[in-house]
């Protein structure tokens, strides 16, 4: 999520080398959910029994969004709970929809994981090993569960209800997202590659190397000149799309490198580490400071639905849709369809309330958006 200075938002309809392993695990999904329960329920149990096959394959991997091999780290981590689970003789159990391990298992693995990290001699491989067990955890929790594509569970999908639409090649969004952002159900970061394709959307883990240094590579190759981040530094002004991109030039036999949109995907508590990561980063590749854009962007769709912490802050999706429409509305981009392209992450947005509310409604849980921070709505 974002920080922007507010407007209404237009929407305009109404609404290291990874290596394979085997062991025996099977997953069965138990869900308590009637849509006239007067008590909602509150978790989905997911189990990981000792008596059949869970290896993550790369296939399965990159289902998920990714076009990055299975992180080493990653794979480390899923072998060690694997080995852990045989040694104990205990199931793996997630509850609720975040990939959280329970039971008794949670209660071994907790000690286990909490040593580790804690042997671990510098914050860099901390950071990757934490990244690594939440993502882990997510993928083992969610097999079986989610829905690959659309991140919902599969009597959720929305996926034939998502109309994919090319972006413009001069334009490619990386989206910079936290491990506990990864596979969540309201996650609106997703909607821009199962929109725009994984290839012009492309989703960067947070502390894991492989991505970040994917990630880095594609940066260093566009060049300083074409990287920005969509995020208000505190520290340093941040320019206007206008002040950024208005002398921008282009030409049909032009073969330069894309503009690269960076988009931080996380909780504004989380978000501030991470813009810090970018900031060292591209510190150290080019010895100046990461340029900013602000977006005169507010409020989206999603705010019915998910708290935030006042009205002015936005979810991943809106920003990039206030992108494009600042983009289309200067005379050097007008010709290039991004104000079509917005309005088709638009319609996802809306596809995915929908099928949240929708959800929502047939569990018996509130659809109604919770009051915070009441002096900062309008």
């Amino acid at each position: 999520m974002l920080f922007f200075p507010t407007r209404p938002l237009s929407f305009r309809s109404s609404f290291h080398f990874p290596h394979q392993f085997c062991s025996k695990t099977i997953t069965s999904t138990t869900t308590t959910a009637t849509m006239h329960s007067s008590v909602s329920p509150s978790r989905e149990s997911h189990k990981v029994s000792s008596s059949g096959e869970a290896a993550i394959s790369v296939e399965e991997w990159q289902g998920w969004g990714t076009t990055s091999p299975i992180p080493a780290m990653v794979t480390q981590v899923v072998d060690d709970l694997k080995l852990l689970q045989k040694d104990s003789d205990a199931d793996m159990i997630f509850g609720g929809n975040h990939g959280k391990l329970s039971g008794d298992f949670k209660v071994q693995e907790d000690k286990k994981h909490r040593a580790t990290y804690q042997s671990l001699g510098d914050s860099e491989t901390k950071l990757q090993f934490f990244s690594a067990r939440q993502i882990a955890c997510r993928v083992l929790g969610s097999r079986g569960y989610l829905c690959q594509k659309c991140w919902l569970p599969s009597e959720d999908c929305m996926c034939s209800k998502l109309i994919s639409c090319p972006l413009w090649h001069r334009v490619r969004f990386w989206l910079y997202m936290h491990p506990k952002d990864f596979l969540r159900q309201n996650n609106t970061g997703k909607l821009l590659w199962q929109v725009f394709g994984i290839q012009a959307a492309t989703l960067c883990l947070y502390g894991i190397a492989e991505h970040e240094e994917m990630m880095g590579g594609a940066l260093k190759l566009a060049g300083k000149d074409k990287v920005w981040c969509l995020y208000p530094n505190k520290n340093a002004p941040a320019k206007s799309v206008k002040d950024s991109m208005a002398e921008l030039s282009f030409s049909h036999t032009d073969g330069g490198h894309s503009l690269n949109f960076i988009l931080i995907d996380g909780t504004w508590s989380n978000s501030g580490a991470m813009f810090s990561r970018l900031k060292d980063r591209y510190e150290l590749m080019w010895g100046d400071e990461l340029p900013c854009i602000m977006l005169n962007t507010g409020a989206s769709l999603m705010h019915k639905l998910r708290p935030q912490p006042s009205w002015d802050r936005t979810c991943t999706a809106a920003a990039a849709i206030g992108l494009l429409d600042e983009l289309h509305d200067l005379p050097n981009f007008v010709s290039y369809g991004l104000d079509k392209q917005a309005k088709a992450i638009e319609d996802a947005v809306e596809v995915l309330l929908e099928a949240l509310t929708a959800r929502r409604l047939r569990m018996g849980r509130s659809i109604t958006r919770k009051q915070r921070h009441n002096r900062d709505i309008l």
